[in-house]
This record gives structure tokens, sequence and C-alpha cells, in this order.
């Protein structure tokens, strides 16, 4: 979870989010150095005494400025592009698991086995209002599929250690997917708002072993 001194992402807890925060990185420092430059030549034009002042053509330095803005958008479109269909589809996903959201809570059903869900409600902590009666317990390292929706208005179901955010729509089902691969309780809230309770529905994510699940689901059914 986030504290109060970090200033930027949390630890990831997915593959997504090591993606994610990868590319962040790469297109940070590329936004860098064309920040360098620009400043470098403000600075260089300012101090010339502009013997080229009345050159109305350069046709070498009209093709490099053309052509470098290209070259740039390429290195920053490849790694985007890989990772938005990393994270639009997965083949053969382990657990499948519906979310639905209300006002002012969630609910989750796991798709997988019959009659299996509950509801998770806020409760009162010092864990500034993330804390939940029952948290959403998914196995380490195993390919998870998301049904997202809404029984009344919008919201969206957003865990930013796993690098994931979906809306969750009345009479539309969004999916979503992932893998984690750190053991955990991870936290999250409502991002879309959805009315006078939207601060109180957060999200609680615990990650177990494959044996921890199925002993969890045995309890708990």
């Amino acid at each position: 979870m986030g504290l109060w001194n970090n200033m930027s992402f949390q630890n990831s807890a997915s593959f997504t989010m090591e993606q994610m925060t990868f590319f962040y990185d790469f297109s940070f420092l590329v936004i860098l150095l064309i920040l360098v430059f620009v400043v470098y030549m403000m600075l260089f034009l300012m101090s010339e005494s502009l013997i080229k002042c009345y050159d109305l053509d350069n046709q070498i330095m009209e093709f490099f400025w053309t052509i470098l803005p290209l070259v740039i958008l390429i290195f920053l479109a490849f790694p985007s592009i890989r990772i938005l269909y990393l994270m639009d589809e997965m083949k053969n996903p382990t657990l499948t698991c519906k979310v639905l959201g209300h006002q002012w809570f969630w609910s989750y059903e796991y798709s997988d086995f019959s009659s299996f869900e509950f509801d998770s409600y806020m409760i009162c902590n010092l864990m500034r209002l993330l804390e939940v009666d029952n948290c959403f317990v998914i196995p380490l390292g195993l390919k998870i599929r998301l049904l997202v929706s809404s029984v009344d208005v919008l919201h969206s179901w957003t865990v930013p250690a796993f690098g994931v955010k979906v809306d969750s729509v009345p009479g539309r089902l969004n999916q979503l997917n992932f893998t984690v691969n750190r053991l955990g309780v991870y936290f999250g809230q409502c991002s879309e708002i959805c009315g006078v309770n939207h601060s109180f529905m957060p999200i609680m994510v615990e990650v177990v072993l494959n044996q921890g699940f199925s002993v969890w689901l045995e309890n708990f059914s």
C-alpha cells in the first residue's frame, strides 16, 4: 500500500505493473533528454550572435527535425502497445471471478465454484478507511480473470499495486486479466464517483499460496 512519504508508484505486485513501471521510467528518461536538449538549444541561441539569421532554407536540418521526433515516437509506441496487448487478453485463465459494484460495497463471486459468493463492506479501523470485513482472496502466480459489472451506478474496481483499473458499468461485463507474483494484502478504492459514500467502498485483496487458498475455500464455504 502507499505510504505517506511515497512520491512514486506503489511496489508492483503483478507482471503487468512491473512492465508499466519499466515503461514509465523509460518514457521519463526520453522526456528528460528532450528537455535537456531544448534548454541547451535555447541557451545556445540566446548567446549566439545570430550570424545565420538570414537563412531561409536548410533541407538537412528540416530532415533531421522531422525524422528525430518520428523515431522517438516509435520507441515510445512499441512498449506501450506491448503492455496494452498484455492487459487485453489472457488465454486459458486458471481462476475466473465476478465482481459486482453496489452502493456502497463490493460483491465477489467465484464462478468456478458453485454458489460461492460474499459481500465486502468497509469496517471502522485505523487503516485509512481501507479495511473490509471479507477480503477478496486469490492464489499466487495463477492467471486471474475478473468479470466486473454493477447493479446500480458506475463504479471502478482499482488496485494500484496490480496496475489494474476497470469500470463497473450496469448491464455490461468488463473483463480484467492479471497474474499476481507477490504474497501479501493489497488495497484499492472505487475510482468512479458513485454517490455520497463513494469514499467508503474500499477494495482489499489478499494473495495467498495455493494450499492456503484451498484451505480458505473449505473454511469459508
